[in-house]
């Protein structure tokens, strides 16, 4: 195995290495903890926030070689005129808000919903928008 080969082996097993530690960290997030808060006592009653947790990933890895343009017909592929290279690389991010109250007392357990006009206004004017295009592409036709 010639030597470019080895050091795109090793590379890559590198990227995996450090691709497994990024996941482990990014997964750490859907914990329990990250999900439901630490309860909150007060007189007779708990209260706890629940949370809606998110999580993405995106990676890629690439390698590859070739001849080099200038060398002779008779060298090998892999031999010392050829390039050879690869890469990798990779992203990820996550994101948590609250979705409901938990109020626990002795004589009930409610849920409250945590209502996000943002989201609510975003779905209203999207779906409008998309409506006006329809009809729009209606009377086109």
């Amino acid at each position: 195995m010639s030597d470019g080969l080895k050091n795109i082996s090793l590379t890559t097993a590198e990227n995996i290495q450090e691709l497994q530690k990024m996941m482990e960290k990014l997964f750490t997030v859907t914990s329990p903890g990250a999900v439901f808060s630490a309860p909150v006592r007060g007189d007779d009653q708990t209260v706890i926030t629940a949370s809606e947790v998110q999580v993405g990933l995106g990676v890629g890895f690439g390698l590859g070689g070739g001849p080099h343009p200038e060398s002779s017909a008779g060298d090998d592929q892999l031999g010392s005129s050829a390039g050879m290279g690869g890469g990798g690389g990779g992203g990820g991010g996550a994101a948590g808000r609250p979705i409901a109250v938990i109020n626990i007392s002795k004589q009930e357990v409610e849920v409250t919903p945590v209502i996000d006009f943002t989201k609510i206004a975003l779905a209203f004017f999207t779906a409008l928008g998309s409506m006006f295009l329809m009809l729009n592409q209606m009377k086109k036709k």
